[in-house]
């Protein structure tokens, strides 16, 4: 987990290694975060490949392997890069978090069709409730002691480098362990015959549902992206946060995300998805206005932000998945989940990037009033999000689905769970358990 979660756009050990260490520029920043959701987007032309050659544990251990190795490139790259150079050091930082990216999306997806085969259905409750809280478990301790670490080491580079390659060690173990894993078998499952592509472009086309709930999706992942990398940064730089004070609030966001979902999967399952969304999302904007409000002399309103959006946003993000396996058809069930994938990653990779540039440009005209640049900015996401809201209650919702997985549909929520300190969704695995 603590590789996973320093894998994530926005984290407190990279927000801390940005700004902290080296100092990048803001759009910089934006172009990096942005890249996970690149990935999230060519993945779709690689994984069916790779499916096809590899089983599908090779399609986890390689990617995976290539991953740790990545990480491990980077202490070195951190010992020869041009510190005092940002653009410089900013441009090193983008090529190894691309490739590092891209092993970590394909061992992502290979992960989702692996599980498959040997987790049997009659066990998956019991078996991932346990395996869940033990993840949110080693999230907690990893984010609270690299906190504290970073703050007592004043943020040296070697304290980032040592972090570093306990993680990297940790995941070799963990690579380790993946290989030791027996294959299994496949469960059997009834399978049709898959469509010509032009047909199941047609059966898309008359989905309407499908096609509006896209559409919401690109506008919630411009609201959630185009600023929300910064959000850690604003913490850092305007409000003197130090990295333990921002791992001590994103756990608070992740205990109350895990503490609520149980009370947010009832009222879906009572009062169906859209509506439920509809109120948990307006409910979590409510909140995210507060930031247009803070400053270094009333900071401590975080706390509360972020026990509120925890505890707010994970009905949406339920939801979400929930209703997206009551919109795709299972005639093109696959090319559907490709189209939903492929337009929320171009649109939440390209949003950052629009959203540091920006802010570099209106930092650098108003440079004497930085807090009131970013309250201006911050005011996006709970306009656009409550707007695409009015969108998402126009989709019709069906009142049963007969798809029971998606493969990779929640790859863009898990990569954006980091911006919100919900990391505890990195590795969630959402199923409906079977009635008896």
């Amino acid at each position: 987990m603590p590789i996973v979660t320093m894998s994530l756009p926005v984290n407190v050990f990279l927000s801390a290694l940005f700004t902290k260490a080296l100092h990048l520029p803001k759009a910089t920043i934006g172009i990096i975060a942005s890249l996970p959701f690149l990935c999230n987007f060519l993945q779709v032309f690689v994984a069916p490949w790779l499916s096809r050659r590899l089983s599908a544990k090779a399609h986890v251990y390689i990617p995976a392997t290539i991953h740790v190795i990545s990480w491990a490139v980077l202490i070195g790259i951190l010992e020869i890069m041009p510190r005092h150079d940002p653009l410089a050091a900013g441009r090193w930082l983008a090529v190894w978090f691309f490739i590092s990216s891209f092993a970590a999306s394909l061992a992502g997806v290979g992960w989702n069709a692996w599980i498959q085969e040997w987790v049997p259905a009659r066990l998956r409750g019991k078996y991932f409730g346990q395996r869940n809280q033990l993840l949110s478990l080693s999230t907690v301790t990893f984010l609270v002691l690299t906190g504290w670490s970073l703050e007592h080491w004043d943020y040296s580079m070697r304290v980032f480098q040592a972090i570093i390659l306990c993680a990297v060690i940790l995941r070799i173990l963990s690579v380790a362990w993946i290989w030791q894993t027996p294959a299994g078998t496949p469960h059997s499952h009834a399978k049709k015959d898959a469509l010509p592509l032009r047909e199941q472009l047609a059966v898309i086309r008359r989905s309407k549902s499908l096609l509006a709930f896209v559409g919401f999706g690109a506008v919630w992942s411009f609201a959630a992206n185009c600023y929300g990398p910064f959000y850690h940064v604003f913490m850092f730089e305007e409000l003197n946060l130090t990295a333990f004070n921002v791992g001590a609030l994103s756990t608070l966001a992740a205990l109350g995300g895990a503490a609520s979902l149980p009370a947010w999967g009832q009222l879906l399952d009572r009062y169906g998805n859209k509506a439920v969304m509809t109120v948990s999302l307006i409910l979590w904007q409510a909140g995210n206005v507060a930031w247009c409000f803070l400053t270094p002399e009333n900071r401590a309103i975080l706390y509360g932000v972020w026990i509120w959006g925890g505890m707010t946003s994970a009905g949406f993000i339920l939801g979400q998945f929930t209703l997206l396996l009551k919109l795709i058809p299972v005639a093109a069930k696959n090319l559907a989940i490709g189209v939903y994938l492929s337009v929320t990653s171009v649109v939440a990779a390209v949003a950052p990037i629009m959203g540091g540039e920006s802010l570099d440009w209106a930092l650098a005209r108003w440079s004497g009033e930085s807090l009131w640049v970013y309250h201006i900015c911050f005011i996006v996401q709970p306009v656009v999000a409550c707007a695409g809201a009015f969108w998402l209650l126009r989709v019709h919702e069906p009142s049963a689905s007969s798809l029971t997985s998606v493969v990779g549909a929640m790859r863009n929520i898990r990569t954006l769970s980091g911006i919100f300190g919900l990391s505890f969704l990195v590795n969630y695995v959402f199923y409906r358990p079977q009635r008896r």
